[in-house]
């Protein structure tokens, strides 16, 4: 259905639903096969085609909100402008819709995994929840790498990409006795240097 409605038809759509339709599959460790299962749902993990087949599954769970969402793979954020009641209840609203529409096409949200980060003096700490469990608050969030704070200071993530470059520069003294710079550069810039320059411009 969903794939219809992006205007894939005909003969694409029957070989996409044969392909996901009707499938078995079984593990193999050591030479030994378990027996076949039915596959119920999803796509088959590591094939070109399952992750654009989930964008194209999830690309409508952000209509008629209103409040933004930013997407990236399974990650989703929800966020807005919260310094009153009705702005924070008008985002709870938004965070049911979601998890109303998670639950609707069988992908409901991992309620674990999900946090609050307040920001701004202005912020009323609202609290929110989702499928009636509050939703944790934290000071502190790592996101694609990158550690936020509510007071949006950098020095959390500074003395993150500080610690892990100087024990990568720990690991090359310790373990390499000779100190050939044909041997310690590549290793620096392979093992440290990424630690120092990811979102180097946060």
């Amino acid at each position: 259905m969903k794939l219809r409605a992006h205007g894939i038809d005909g003969l694409v759509l029957n070989w996409i639903r044969a392909w996901l339709s009707d499938r078995l599959q079984r593990v193999c460790l050591d030479g030994a096969y378990s027996t076949w299962s039915r596959v119920w749902s999803g796509v088959p993990q590591g094939s070109v085609l399952g992750p654009i087949l989930f964008l194209i599954f999830i690309n409508d769970f952000d209509e008629h909100l209103s409040n933004h969402v930013l997407k990236f793979a399974d990650n989703t954020k929800l966020y807005g402008i919260v310094d009153c009641e009705l702005q924070g209840r008008c985002l709870q609203h938004d965070i049911d819709k979601l998890g109303d529409w998670a639950l609707n096409w069988k992908m409901k949200f991992n309620i674990e995994k999900c946090r609050v980060l307040h920001y701004g003096k202005d912020s009323i700490g609202f609290k929110y929840s989702l499928y009636g469990q509050q939703i944790a608050e934290v000071s502190t969030e790592k996101d694609l790498g990158v550690t936020f704070s509510s007071d949006l200071k950098v020095s959390v993530k500074c003395r993150e990409a500080y610690s892990k470059a100087s024990q990568a520069l720990g690991l090359i003294h310790r373990s390499i006795k000779h100190k050939n710079p044909a041997i310690l550069i590549p290793l620096y810039k392979t093992l440290v240097r990424p630690h120092l320059e990811y979102c180097s411009v946060v």
